[in-house]
């Protein structure tokens, strides 16, 4: 990380300067809800220190306990842009490999299928996890109080209604009531609302917009528990299916001794809630006995448990602008995860996919309220996350239905695996690819750099630091700032001086950063340029670079060392990794989310001009 840009300062760099404070009854986000997509939005929105927000949930404190636990490859990349990845893969569990079970031969065993890789390798330099949601929110709680809005979520305190009225600078009203005094409300006036405020969404309910699908009336049961069994493959993820029993999936957790469990139960009645058959913690222990037959099980203690019906459910529109009775006008109310879609927990993509909707929106709001780019950039939202979210209901309605096959049905554990091997790619979060937009370009280009698909998130590779000679992954110096990214992979024939190529393309982007920085910012303020040279860093000298990957920042004209890279020989080669034309090199444009807009040649700079002339303004 870097610090000390404005003068020494002691202490934790990562406790940002206070920023001044903004009224409360007015402000620039209103968060509804404190679960894993208000808390990422919010985290978000803190760090720049620019945007007012608040934050508020109807529970009385933070999440303890239970709940989603499942981490995606892609869910930890996005932790390394906050800061805490590494926290988080310190204490979660590793998924390394998957185990399956079926019935044995005489049908009243069970037998060891197959054992797998979780996920393939070369897939990201991130682990898939799992750990406690409650642990994930402590991290994100924790950056936000560090952040310069020193920002804390409110607790009990309930939406009521939301009104817009945009003659109003502050077009959106809602009334809050406090669940800690009993007849007193607050008002507060916002210029966007995003509502993260779970399945029953009271922000949902107020555009008139409602979950859309079905149940497969199919009843689960889920356990945090520390056991005692024989059961050999307890430490590993498993899927088993049984004869006559029904399924169960094991989630290893954290720490070494707790297991989750997912447990099918019976199928629901017509007109049947889960909540109607008063399910009880023996009787989820007493199937998943029976399921695990003849190996001993015994629970010696409970740490959470809850039960569950299938459904997958979607919303026509993530936003008000599609919502009834609206009209067109540009969005001024979000809604994210499961405010708008709900799904089963045994794929790991609840958690996920809502902080993947968070993520999205955030820097799209920044963008907007600092003036650098239109409003139209906030139609995107509904557009990306709607159709992200209307694949994972399909995938999760095939994946539910497989796993609850039974074998003498046709429902082989192989065909189970089959599907797991083929959407390995969807449930580490590194398939999303979004369509062409106002922020996502063609694919004219793609032969240039065919390892960064336009659409995709950016994938990381090893690289050296040229300036401290840091072996470190590329993709790490993209945080989460809000920022553009242009990423300059130099043809081979270019040797790193100013007279180069690269030198050649840096001339014509200062224009394009100069002219939509604000007056007096740092050149890199809106969009950050950093460029990756072939010939190895020993070779390659900072004293000829092109002035512009060496900018002078802050008031005291400092310089920043750490925008050029060359390849890492005993880690691999980012070129050929990323099949990057050696010959021509590539220019990657990224979003501030961390997924590639564009790829053009290095002489490209009028497509790069062209690009950006849609999506900030001067």
């Amino acid at each position: 990380m870097q610090y000390h840009l404005e003068g020494f300062r002691a202490g934790d760099p990562s406790r940002a300067p206070a920023a001044r404070k903004d009224a409360r009854d007015a402000v620039d986000v209103l968060i509804i809800g404190c679960g894993p997509a208000g808390l990422t939005l919010a985290t978000q929105l803190s760090l720049p220190g620019d945007v007012s927000v608040r934050i508020v949930d109807r529970r009385p404190g933070p999440l303890e306990i239970g709940q989603a636990d499942g981490i995606a490859c892609r869910s930890v990349e996005m932790f390394e842009a906050f800061g805490f990845a590494d926290r988080v893969i310190r204490e979660g569990y590793q998924v390394s490999e998957v185990s399956f079970w079926r019935p044995g031969p005489d049908g009243t065993t069970l037998t060891r299928a197959d054992r797998i890789k979780d996920v393939e390798d070369g897939l990201s330099e991130m682990p898939h996890i799992i750990l406690s949601q409650a642990r994930i929110h402590d991290f994100y709680l924790e950056t936000m109080a560090h952040s310069a809005r020193r920002l804390v979520p409110e607790y009990n305190l309930e939406l009521l209604s939301l009104e817009r009225d945009d003659r109003h600078q502050f077009p959106v009203t809602a009334t809050l009531k406090r669940g800690d005094r009993p007849g007193e409300t607050e008002t507060i006036r916002a210029r966007y609302v995003a509502g993260c405020d779970g399945a029953r969404s009271v922000v949902r309910s107020e555009l008139g917009l409602a979950l859309r699908g079905s149940s497969a009336r199919q009843l689960w049961g889920v356990m945090d528990v520390l056991v005692r069994t024989t059961f050999p493959d307890i430490r590993l993820k498993c899927a088993i299916q049984s004869a006559e029993q029904g399924s169960m999936l094991i989630i290893p957790r954290e720490g070494g001794y707790m297991v989750r469990l997912y447990i099918e139960l019976d199928a629901l009645g017509p007109g049947e809630r889960a909540s109607d058959r008063g399910v009880t913690p023996d009787e989820l222990i007493d199937k998943a006995r029976r399921i695990l037959s003849p190996f001993e099980f015994d629970v010696a203690s409970i740490a959470w448990w809850s039960a569950y019906e299938i459904g997958q459910r979607v919303c026509d529109a993530f936003d008000d602008a599609g919502s009834a009775g609206q009209g067109a006008q540009a969005p001024r109310i979000f809604i994210a995860g499961d405010a708008c879609h709900t799904h089963s927990p045994k794929a790991g993509q609840g958690m996920n996919v809502s902080m993947a909707d968070a993520f999205n929106l955030g820097w799209k709001l920044a963008a907007v309220l600092r003036g650098q780019s239109p409003a139209a950039l906030l139609d995107t939202y509904n557009s990306e996350r709607r159709a992200k979210a209307q694949e994972l209901i399909d995938f999760d309605r095939d994946m539910a239905r497989l796993f609850s096959e039974k074998p003498e049905t046709g429902g082989d554990v192989a065909r189970f695996q089959a599907y797991f091997r083929k959407h390995g790619r969807y449930t580490a979060g590194v398939e999303t690819c979004y369509g062409p937009s106002l922020i996502t370009g063609g694919a004219h280009h793609q032969n240039l750099a065919t390892g960064y698909p336009v659409g995709k998130r950016f994938h990381s590779a090893p690289v050296i630091r040229l300036a401290d000679a840091k072996p470190m992954q590329l993709g790490h110096a993209l945080k989460a700032d809000g920022r553009w990214r242009i990423i300059i992979f130099a043809p081979q024939s270019d040797d790193g001086t100013a007279a180069g190529q690269v030198g050649a393309l840096c001339q014509k982007l200062r224009g394009l950063t100069s002219r939509v920085s604000p007056s007096g910012a740092d050149p890199d303020e809106v969009i950050d340029v950093r460029a990756v040279f072939q010939s190895p860093h020993r070779r390659t000298d900072v004293a000829t670079l092109p002035a512009f990957l060496v900018p002078r920042k802050g008031s005291m004209g400092l310089t920043d060392y750490e925008k050029v890279f060359c390849p890492d020989p005993d880690r691999g080669d980012i070129f050929d990794m990323r099949g990057i034309d050696r010959d021509r090199g590539a220019v990657i444009v990224v979003r501030p989310d961390q997924y590639v807009s564009l790829v053009v040649p290095v002489t490209g700079d009028r497509e790069i001009e062209g690009f950006f002339a849609g999506v900030l303004l001067s």
